[in-house]
């Protein structure tokens, strides 16, 4: 009989403390760094307080990984209630140096696994949930992350970004495009391929005609999996949101349609007004 496979992820994942303990998920945190203060994410800081902050000071927080010691404690701690495989889930390895250092740390151990999900936010999210529903099932480790290995490069995440200011307070933008794109009122569409975040269609106008648009463009095409896709948004107003559920909900793709609010470390590279239409192909 396989053993009990517990899944953990990176606070990156960006599920709602309501997924997290409906599917008993453990998470790590990553830090954000105020100035000279080190806080870990949703633990001692949220996106408002980032948002503030930026406001405040005109200074733009930085991340930091978990490093190998942190994962190393942290995958002890989930193994010592008994005899259980780890399976942890970590956002892109072209994003951060976390899965070099969870799988660093999970090397020292027998028994768990470190799955670099090649996305972030709620596009780890989904290998999260599926992960955790074959653990449920009853499936060994080894064979939920070949799954999810296999379902990784099938998840389709993408982001509309209301303002650049923060991708060019954080050096991933230049001034003249940025100021470009305020000028002409573009909001560009930030797409992950093959683990990288890359510049996709640039929508022109207000977020209220841009975002039901990107929606119905990202779930036009054939071969989408029905199961779930999450509407995650990194502060949006209300009439916003209802927008773009209303567009998926005309569609009748999915059994379930789940809005999420991106945690500390994707909001401080993207800013407020970010959203994303998250889904799996098929």
């Amino acid at each position: 009989m396989p053993k009990k496979v517990i899944i953990s992820a990176d606070s990156t994942c960006d599920l709602s403390p309501e997924l997290i303990k409906r599917y008993d998920i453990r998470i790590v945190p990553l830090y954000v760094n105020l100035a000279d203060k080190v806080c870990r994410d949703g633990v001692d800081v949220t996106p408002d307080d980032i948002y503030a902050f930026v406001s405040r000071t005109g200074i733009l927080p930085t991340t930091a990984a978990v490093n190998p010691e942190e994962y190393l404690s942290f995958f002890k701690d989930m193994q010592a209630g008994g005899d259980c495989d780890l399976i942890h889930i970590n956002i892109s390895s072209d994003m951060s140096s976390c899965h070099q250092n969870a799988r660093l740390a999970s090397e020292a151990l027998s028994g768990v696994y470190a799955v670099d999900s090649m996305n972030l936010s709620t596009g780890s999210g989904h290998l999260v949930i599926e992960a955790a529903e074959m653990a449920e099932a009853g499936m060994a480790a080894a064979d939920i992350v070949k799954e999810l290995e296999s379902l990784r490069t099938k998840v389709d995440a993408s982001f509309v970004i209301d303002t650049l200011e923060y991708l060019h307070k954080g050096g991933r933008c230049s001034s003249v495009a940025a100021l470009g794109a305020n000028l002409l009122k573009l909001k560009p569409c930030i797409e992950v391929v093959n683990g990288k975040m890359g510049v996709g269609k640039k929508y022109r106008g207000s977020l209220s005609s841009v975002l039901p648009e990107y929606a119905s463009d990202r779930l036009k095409a054939k071969g989408v999996k029905p199961r779930r896709v999450f509407i995650t948004h990194s502060g949006c107003e209300a009439e916003l949101l209802s927008l773009v559920r209303r567009k998926i909900e005309s569609l009748a793709m999915f059994d379930e349609i789940i809005e999420t609010r991106a945690g500390c470390t994707i909001s401080c590279h993207c800013g407020p007004g970010t959203l994303g239409v998250l889904f799996i192909r098929s």
